[in-house]
Formats: structure tokens, sequence, C-alpha cells
């Protein structure tokens, strides 16, 4: 198996992990009745999307030596995809690992001191939503660095160059409009896309024939 071809697999797999991770997140109100069960999915779902990002890494890495041929842009682009995958990480950590404890401190005290932990929960939202704005810049930035590598070089199909082009300036585009306040589920959609990319170049680098 060629290192292109391992590298595309890992693509894939890390893509897929965090597709499921985003089709299985709670949302929406809820109940002291649901609060436990909802901390132990929280728990498993960020372990695998935690999981996902050496994995997303390691194919970045094939994607750069891939494309390391043209110039620095390839180096510069995993430089900041590993700047988003650590800023990723964290985000992950508080929503999934932080939050559940939270939520258990809340349901576990009495009334009075229900508000403090409901500030503090809400305080670790807003952590976490600030390392997953990190995420999307640098990670958008560096799909576009990719994207151009691949349209000048033709090392991958020239259309995935013009499409990670493209979804990276509407990402950024929709986080500096404000549209991610408006409505969450942008970002969801943003990241669906992005993992979407990532499967067809690592498509495209199984494809690859060994040199």
């Amino acid at each position: 198996m060629t290192d292109d071809r391992k590298s595309g697999l890992a693509l894939i797999a890390g893509s897929a992990g965090v597709i499921i991770t985003l089709s299985l997140h709670p949302s929406g109100h809820i109940t002291p009745d649901q609060i436990d069960s909802v901390a132990r999915r929280l728990v498993a779902i960020h372990g695998l999307a935690l999981a996902c990002m050496p994995l997303l890494f390691l194919g970045a890495v094939g994607l750069s030596r891939r494309l390391a041929a043209a110039n620095w842009m390839a180096f510069a682009a995993l430089v900041l995809y590993g700047f988003a995958a650590l800023a990723m990480m964290n985000a992950g950590v508080f929503d999934g690992l932080v939050s559940p404890d939270l939520l258990r401190q809340i349901i576990a005290t009495s009334p009075p001191a229900r508000d403090e932990w409901r500030t503090i929960m809400q305080f670790n939202g807003f952590v976490d939503g600030a390392f997953a704005k990190v995420f999307l810049v640098a990670a958008s930035v560096a799909m576009m660095l990719w994207s151009v590598l691949i349209v000048r070089t033709r090392a991958l199909a020239p259309a995935a160059g013009y499409f990670g082009g493209i979804l990276g300036l509407l990402a950024l585009a929709v986080l500096f409009s404000g549209q991610l306040q408006r409505s969450p589920h942008v970002f969801s959609l943003l990241i669906v896309c992005q993992v979407l990319w990532f499967m067809t170049v690592g498509v495209l680098l199984c494809a690859v024939e060994a040199d």
C-alpha cells in the first residue's frame, strides 16, 4: 500500500468519524431526567471526534507531501491545519468532557446553587464556541492553500481544488458576516462540507498510482 493510499484512507476514516459525531450530537432542551444519559453520550461521541483528529492530521501530512513539490504553501497549509486540529481538540474537550461534569453538578446541587452552575455551563459553551471559530478560520485557510496547489500542480483532480477554494472563502464569509451567531446550525453545515472535501481528497489520494 502506497503512502498516498494510507493518507487517503486516514482522511476518509477521520472524516467519516466526524460525520458520525455531528449526526449523534445531542441538541435542544435537556430535561433533568436526561442529563445522565446525555452526559454519557457527550463523552462517547466527543471521544470519537478526538480520535478522528490524529487521523485527519495524518491524512493532511500525506496531502501536503503529495503537493510539496510546488512551494512552501503545502507546508504552510499543514501548519495551519495542525493549529486548527489543536483548536478543535480543545473544543471537543470542553464540549465532550467538561460539559458532562457540569451537567451532573447542575442536577446534583440544590436549586439556589444551580444558577451558578448554569452560568459556568454557559461560559464553557462560549469557550467551546471560540475554539470552534478558530478551527473554522485556520482549517478554511489551509484548505484554500491546498486547493490552490491542487489546481496549479494538477497532482489531483483540479475540480477538488476549485471546490475547496470556494468552500474556504464561503466559510470565512459566513463567519465574519456574523451568520454563525444567528444560526448555529450553519457551523455544522460548514463542517460537513469541509469533511466532504477531505473525503473527496482522500479518495483521490487512494487513486494515485505509486511513483
